[in-house]
């Protein structure tokens, strides 16, 4: 969805990089977070302020190869090393569909996937992920389990006004973001973690360092100038030209929704969330928020949904990877604009065809 803004950008996130540039591990060594190229961590920081969506103030930055190895950092960090059983790692369902591959994938004697935390009853102390705007259903969410033993992930990577209202900076303890769902840059492989303990921003880059001996420099440069670029379109002049990254962003995001919401509608088989109206404080004006990926419930019969809407040449992901009912899929709304002029075409005739097969 993003490049198409992209391309009208030109010239303005191009970098040169010569061979000789970025050749050292070390970007700054006067840094916690050493491998952080000091271009990249200024754009992080006048981003959020720009935004007003994260406290950066009093924060350690730790860049990592995409949020999720950042979260693989946090678990590595906030885990006891001494103690005589794997921590508990929940998150509410639906969950995010690799939290628990992520987990688990290494068999870690630190901490174990523990799924549900509406059904979490073990005690002692767990690691938490909360993740706000949620993925799959785009809720705003909080904690659920909130023990004094236990230990909050804020996943934030959907907190930005294309997505949802902006209504307060967030100031948790450990927040995670990605370029990948800010900017659209996927293929950069970037992230970053606002952190107020310094220990824990130790432990992070530790693992980083153990893991990839850093991060690419080349993606950090890169991601710098589209950051910048987001920033300088935030400007008055660029919002009123239509420049502005996130007015642009927004306007798209806002469009899709109501295309799906009709072709649903036309439909009558299937559900979306409703979702309560709020103020953003950056854009200025009140709305609903308008998730990354649209929840979509079958409705009456229909057990199997990803199923029933492969058949009618619709790919999506079941419920039943994030924690949930196969009665819901998760649709991503960020495909290219013909892909998703296509499918919503496609959802909007299934009642037809269901109706024509009954006859």
């Amino acid at each position: 969805m993003y490049e198409k803004y992209w391309q009208e950008m030109g010239e303005k996130t191009t970098i040169v990089i010569p061979g000789w540039q970025s050749l050292s591990y070390f970007s700054d060594i006067s840094n916690l977070c050493w491998f952080l190229e000091p271009e990249f961590g200024r754009e992080i920081v006048r981003l959020h302020n720009v935004v007003g969506n994260a406290i950066t103030d009093a924060r350690y930055i730790v860049v990592g190869t995409g949020s999720t190895q950042l979260y693989q950092a946090a678990l590595y960090a906030l885990s006891p090393p001494d103690a005589p059983q794997p921590i508990s790692v929940v998150s509410a369902v639906p969950y995010y569909s690799s939290y628990p591959l992520i987990t688990d994938c290494l068999k870690s004697g630190l901490y174990k996937w523990a799924g549900d935390a509406g059904s979490f009853n073990i005690e002692g102390p767990y690691i938490e992920l909360v993740t706000s705007p949620n993925n799959p259903d785009g809720f705003v969410r909080n904690s659920v389990v909130n023990r004094s033993e236990g230990i909050l992930i804020h996943d934030l990577a959907y907190y930005w006004p294309q997505y949802t209202p902006i209504v307060s900076p967030a100031d948790h303890d450990l927040m995670l973001f990605t370029v990948s769902k800010s900017t659209g840059h996927a293929g950069m492989r970037i992230g970053w973690a606002l952190i107020k303990d310094r220990e824990v921003a130790k432990k992070m880059t530790k693992f980083i360092e153990i893991n990839t001996i850093g991060v690419s420099k080349d993606s950090q440069l890169r991601a710098a100038k589209v950051l910048k670029t987001v920033s300088d379109s935030c400007s008055e002049h660029s919002d009123r030209n239509g420049k502005s990254f996130f007015t642009y962003s927004y306007n798209e995001m806002s469009s899709r929704w109501k295309q799906l919401r009709e072709a649903v509608k036309q439909s009558g088989h299937f559900s979306l969330p409703d979702f309560p109206s709020e103020f953003c404080k950056f854009l200025g004006y009140k709305f609903e928020p308008q998730p990354a990926f649209a929840w979509l419930k079958c409705e009456g019969e229909i057990t199997d949904c990803e199923s029933f809407l492969r058949s009618k040449k619709i790919l999506t992901r079941s419920g039943k990877h994030f924690g949930f009912s196969p009665k819901y899929v998760r649709i991503s709304m960020l495909d290219r604009e013909e892909n998703y002029n296509i499918f919503v075409k496609r959802m909007s005739v299934i009642k037809m065809k269901i109706d024509e097969t009954c006859m």
